[in-house]
This record gives C-alpha cells, sequence and structure tokens, in this order.
C-alpha cells in the first residue's frame, strides 16, 4: 500500500521531481499549503474510502503517518 500511497499522493500534489518516501515530513515539501492539504484530503476519500478529520491529520506529520491512519479506519 505504502508504494501505491506515495504515487497517489505525488500524482494529487503534481510532483515530479522530488523524491518522496515514507520518511517524508509532508509539510516540509516545498509545495504544500492550504489547497495541497484539502486535495489529499479528498485523494483518501476518493482512493481509499477514509474520511480523516482536520483535528486528525494536524496530528499527522510523514507519509507513513498519513499511511497508518488509512489503515486504522478502513478497519
Amino acid at each position: 500500500m505504502e508504494e501505491k500511497f506515495i504515487l497517489d499522493f505525488k500524482e494529487t500534489l503534481e510532483i515530479q521531481n522530488q523524491e518522496i518516501s515514507g520518511e517524508t515530513r509532508f509539510r516540509d515539501l516545498e509545495n504544500w499549503d492550504s489547497l495541497s492539504f484539502l486535495s489529499i484530503l479528498a485523494m483518501i476519500d476518493e482512493e481509499y474510502n477514509v474520511i480523516i478529520e482536520g483535528n486528525d491529520f494536524q496530528k499527522l506529520v510523514t507519509i507513513n503517518d498519513l499511511i497508518s491512519e488509512i489503515k486504522k479506519k478502513q478497519v
């Protein structure tokens, strides 16, 4: 799932020339902004059928945190 999520993440934010891994702190990405936040929430809802509330999202730091939250909510 990690590989698919990273591809979805990069596609959603139109990241092409930047290396992204599970340890990437997504808020530190140069193009991260409030629109990115909303785009990622929408992608997670559409692709993974999971809704992450804003308050829960604020606690997440890395790509792996996002993946863990999705897995937790899919159960």
